[in-house]
């Protein structure tokens, strides 16, 4: 169940990197689309330094957030930034569903509690999320719910990620092998070297888990380290039970099928998230770790 929420939270959550982010980027003053981006997502840890976000956020070079921060807390301070991350959310779901974000006050009520629920323990970026003071306006508090749950479960990923001793440029080479994306669109996006890149090819080679294509031990690690993740972000849906956790999932599902339709932000994205793919049912049997 923890995937299946998965894939409905995150599409609800993406809406941040909707294009009403570029004019939000521009009027705090960012020096382009990462700075904004780094600055947003950091925000709740305060003025974090590069290394600690580098260290939080796992798969990103070093030079390519040292690039953005600290010089993106000279242009704004945290508490703006996260109050630019409610209005971007807020009009982007204006733009997206109308008037129906009055009709989310009781998804928002159901997320609020599984956030709530969610472990700190270990997870910086889900803690300082948990910890942010709850909007007023019921698609507001939602979006936040769905912000600490996703998180908290990336926190849970990068442990996983860390246990199986995978350093961040392997990790994303081998999620690229496993999802089929293009190599170069990936090093673009998380800032890493043609030579830093063939070099994490190299000690993945070594360990037997690449070779030209992800060999079978590779595919094998990469679904551990899901069941991993899955089972990490479990408690929140066993703690608001199987009937709250059924509701939630009834109520997002639409919005997110809505929200990914017309969210032109995330067509070609890193995280390899098809809206469209796991959004789809669950086959009978089926167990995700929660």
């Amino acid at each position: 169940m923890s995937r299946d929420m998965w894939a409905r939270f995150e599409a609800y959550y993406d809406v941040i990197y909707a294009p009403e982010v570029r004019t939000a980027a521009k009027a705090l003053g960012c020096k382009g689309g990462w700075m904004a981006y780094f600055a947003l997502r950091a925000a709740p840890l305060g003025a974090a330094s590069p290394d600690v976000v580098t260290a939080a956020f796992f798969n990103f070079h070093p030079e390519m957030v040292a690039r953005a921060l600290p010089d993106a807390w000279t242009v704004a301070t945290p508490d703006r930034y996260l109050d630019s991350r409610l209005e971007v959310v807020d009009a982007a779901l204006h733009r997206m569903l109308g008037t129906d974000v009055r009709d989310l006050t009781e998804a928002a009520s159901l997320a609020t509690t599984a956030a709530q629920l969610a472990p700190t323990g270990g997870r910086v970026l889900g803690a300082a999320n948990q910890a942010l003071l709850t909007p007023s306006e019921p698609h507001l508090a939602l979006w936040q719910a769905c912000s600490t749950l996703r998180e908290s479960r990336g926190d849970g990923h990068v442990a996983a990620l860390v246990a199986v001793d995978l350093s961040p440029c392997e990790a994303l080479v081998l999620f690229t092998a496993d999802k089929g994306l293009d190599p170069a669109f990936m090093r673009q996006m998380r800032g890493w070297s043609e030579e830093e890149w063939r070099d994490a090819e190299a000690s993945l080679t070594d360990r037997g888990l690449i070779s030209d294509v992800l060999t079978p031990a590779g595919r094998g690690l990469r679904e551990e380290i899901e069941r991993m993740t899955d089972a990490a972000a479990a408690r929140p849906w066993r703690a608001l039970g199987s009937d709250g956790t059924a509701r939630l999932r009834e109520l997002l599902t639409p919005i997110a099928l809505r929200i990914s339709d017309q969210n032109e932000g995330m067509r070609t994205n890193p995280m390899g998230f098809d809206a469209d793919q796991e959004l789809q049912p669950q086959p009978a049997g089926h167990v995700d770790g929660g």
